[in-house]
């Protein structure tokens, strides 16, 4: 259900919110700015500074190629001093947070990269770089200077209506027109050409908005916040209220198809500024507001160009993915769309030109470093090994197999897969109060994997090692602590089931395995029975299962072991670094609580059976 601005009903919504970060290391913002344009000039030589005009410029820019400068408020790191360079900018001219820079600011970055062929002033069409940049062009022409104001419009959420005579904000997709420019710039351009390329960019570029929540600025009295159930499409990067109150939170994907829509959908009179026609090349930009992880952002990233493909037939030639225009640290992001062939159309090129200029080196340190050879991305199979491919099994023959009942064997692993993912949330709870919370996800994640690659009951092998080939596959792609104790394990466990005399029944032969397995465990971790780790129901259960033969009391004993884990203190691991509150019983240890569930689902598969 979506809501417009301000028209979602606010009662009760105290304890509903995102925690928007409110803590700063810096508690109040004046001198920062000028501080945060020291280290950037720290980290990059090659770039100079005016602190008393927050000016940064390029000191080896050529007076015989036209300048191109840009800026803004501040708060929008990297943009845009991170694209001062050979290559880009000359110069970047730079206001307090949110605010703009003042005409005479803007004076001396224009001073400070002198040009015989003229100067373009690049702003983002907000009003008031538009008249401090506008002012500043206008007593630099007084001087006999040759400058034009080029103002980027992308933001496609306002639409035609609500733009009205202001005209749309410029949004991240500016970058995408400064690298352009200033690789025309620097191939030796005129002025005249020069503007000509950024308008037709300008003309063919659109840009839509997402956030969780508005940015937190610092040292100001906190904004108004966005519930936690809600996402606002069509949000600016200055804490503007956006276009749409979208609840419940929408999934990524159906997010990602709102604001393709809103940047492709030609039948939108309101907002269809570009046409994008077939066969025509486009560049994605995916730019963080500043609080997104990079996880998320390359994962929306892929999302959007899945989406670009299959429901648009568009497959951009050029992606950029990363932080390019931020809103401090606001939790969202932004979607923009190049035409790169309109664009060409439009300024009387092609679109290899613009291409070129867009793939053209530059030094700017925040322009990304992407080589463009042809992408090879492995496709996932079945299986690696060739034991198990297409959905049928091959028997193998190797020293030491084992031909056992593949029905109960696979269902054995089926269900014990089930028990484990059902306990996904109970592990991940409890991870989140010792750990960082991926246990229950790293399980559930390989279960998933094992019983993917699991075969049809009616095809599958009654190879032991086939079996355990499979299951080798799937736990050898898991990350983290865990993952690394059960592919040893496992891989003990097959080597001794291979090493076992042929005659064993089957109890005896995986006793003598588990426990042979076990002692290989032993020798790569030093974590033993009360430490609060998977050993407390590993050892226990093989140590059972050898004195017993029975799989039943080895099951009982390895549950033991998992049960104790509760209320014990870590010692290894980085439970171990968890300080325990007054009063606090610590939970069971996930990873021994996975393995607990996971034998269980064995025995209910082996006890149905001898019944």
């Amino acid at each position: 259900m979506r809501f417009p601005p301000h028209e979602r009903t606010l009662s009760n919504q105290s304890d509903n919110r995102i925690k928007m970060s409110t803590k700063h290391f810096f508690h109040e913002y004046d001198g920062l700015v000028v501080k945060s344009l020291r280290g950037l000039c720290h980290a990059n030589p090659s770039l100079s500074l005016l602190p008393q005009h927050k000016v940064i410029y390029n000191s080896a820019h050529e007076p015989s190629k036209v300048a191109i400068v840009s800026g803004g408020g501040s708060g929008h790191e990297p943009a845009w001093s991170g694209y001062v360079g050979a290559g880009m900018l000359a110069a970047a001219v730079n206001g307090d947070i949110f605010g703009s820079p003042s005409a005479a600011q803007v004076l001396a970055g224009i001073d400070s990269v002198k040009s015989e062929k003229g100067t373009i002033l690049v702003i983002t069409n907000y009003t008031g770089d538009k008249l401090h940049f506008g002012l500043a062009c206008e007593k630099a022409r007084a001087k006999g200077m040759e400058v034009a104001v080029l103002a980027v419009t992308d933001d496609v959420a306002l639409g035609r209506k609500r733009a009205g005579m202001v005209g749309r904000r410029g949004l991240a997709g500016n970058v995408l027109g400064l690298k352009i420019l200033g690789a025309a710039a620097e191939a030796g351009c005129g002025f005249e050409e020069c503007l000509a390329v950024g308008r037709a960019v300008n003309a063919n570029l659109v840009t839509v908005g997402a956030s969780l929540d508005h940015c937190h600025v610092l040292g100001r009295i906190n904004h108004e916040k966005v519930p936690d159930d809600v996402c606002v499409l069509g949000m600016g990067i200055h804490n503007e209220p956006g276009l749409l109150h979208i609840a419940p939170l929408p999934t990524p994907g159906s997010l990602v198809k709102q604001m393709l829509e809103f940047l492709l959908d030609p039948n939108d009179e309101d907002r269809a500024f570009v046409d994008f026609g077939q066969g025509d090349e486009v560049a994605l930009l995916m730019n963080n507001f500043g609080g997104t992880s990079l996880l998320e952002l390359q994962a929306l990233a892929d999302e959007a160009i899945v989406q670009l493909k299959m429901t648009w037939s568009i497959s951009p030639t050029r992606t950029f993915c990363g932080t390019f225009e931020t809103s401090l640290n606001g939790p969202g992001f932004s979607i923009s769309l190049l035409n790169i062939s309109g664009a060409g159309r439009e300024g009387k090129t092609t679109a290899a030109v613009i291409t070129r200029l867009l793939d053209a080196p530059t030094d700017a340190p925040a322009w990304p470093r992407v080589s463009h050879a042809t992408p090879r991305i492995a496709l996932p199979s079945n299986n690696t090994n060739g034991i198990y491919t297409n959905g049928t099994s091959k028997d193998v023959t190797l020293p030491g197999d084992r031909q056992l009942d593949p029905t109960l064997m696979y269902d054995a692993v089926k269900r014990a897969c089930e028990r484990a993912i059902a306990s996904e949330p109970d592990l991940t709870t409890w991870d989140m109060e010792m750990g960082d919370g991926d246990c229950g996800e790293s399980v559930k994640a390989v279960c998933q994997s094992i019983l993917h690659s699991l075969p049809p009951p009616q095809s599958a092998s009654p190879s032991l090692v086939t079996l355990l080939s499979l299951l080798a596959n799937s736990i050898d792609a898991m990350g983290g602590t865990l993952g690394a104790i059960f592919g040893i394990f496992l891989a003990s466990f097959t080597a001794a089931v291979q090493r076992q005399p042929p005659d064993l029944d089957g109890a005896t032969l995986f006793a003598n395995a588990a426990y042979d397995a076990l002692q290989g465990l032993k020798s790569h971790s030093g974590a033993r029975v009360g430490d609060r780790t998977v050993m407390d129901t590993l050892i226990p259960f093989c140590e059972a299962f050898k004195a017993s033969g029975s799989f039943e009391s080895a099951v009982e004993a390895g549950m033991k072991g998992a049960e104790g884990t509760r209320g014990m203190k870590a010692r290894f691991g980085r439970a171990t670094y968890v300080k325990g509150r007054e009063g606090y019983v610590e939970p069971p240890d996930p990873g021994a609580w996975a393995v607990r569930e996971m034998f269980l689902g064995a025995l209910e598969v082996i006890e149905g059976r001898q019944h």
